[in-house]
């Protein structure tokens, strides 16, 4: 079994949560990114949202959401995504990057569009009070 660890960033507004969808991908994501080599999950994720959102996430006001595995979409059976989550306060004016085709503000009755990771994060969210 094949392990991908991804990180993501949790921003939820009026009970929606910020998504992204990459140029030539079916699915919305939350955004994130995998670690590089000696990252920490606070690098990670920091750098990961500065270059697909143009924001600066603020390291102090980090939050762990929890810790979500599923089949990573896209890839082969057996292939499995760990995603990380973090809430946090960032700075900046979210504006999507090259890579990001469209910012998408996503609620609870969106979760056919988006990977089974993903679905396991709307479903905690949801059960919590935070998405509708």
């Amino acid at each position: 079994m094949k392990i991908i660890d991804k990180l993501a960033w949790i921003e939820l507004k009026n009970k929606s949560i910020l998504s992204t969808k990459s140029y030539g991908k079916d699915k919305y994501y939350i955004p994130g990114g995998k670690r590089e080599v000696g990252e920490t999950d606070e690098q990670a994720l920091i750098r990961e949202i500065e270059e697909e959102l143009n924001v600066i996430v603020d390291s102090s006001t980090l939050i762990y959401i929890g810790t979500f595995e599923a089949q990573a979409h896209g890839h082969t059976e057996g292939i499995i995504v760990k995603m990380t989550c973090y809430s946090g306060k960032y700075s900046g004016e979210l504006k999507a990057s090259s890579e990001i085709e469209e910012i998408k503000w996503l609620n609870y009755s969106d979760k056919d569009k988006i990977s089974e990771v993903d679905k396991l994060i709307f479903d905690s969210l949801y059960k919590n009070n935070l998405l509708d």
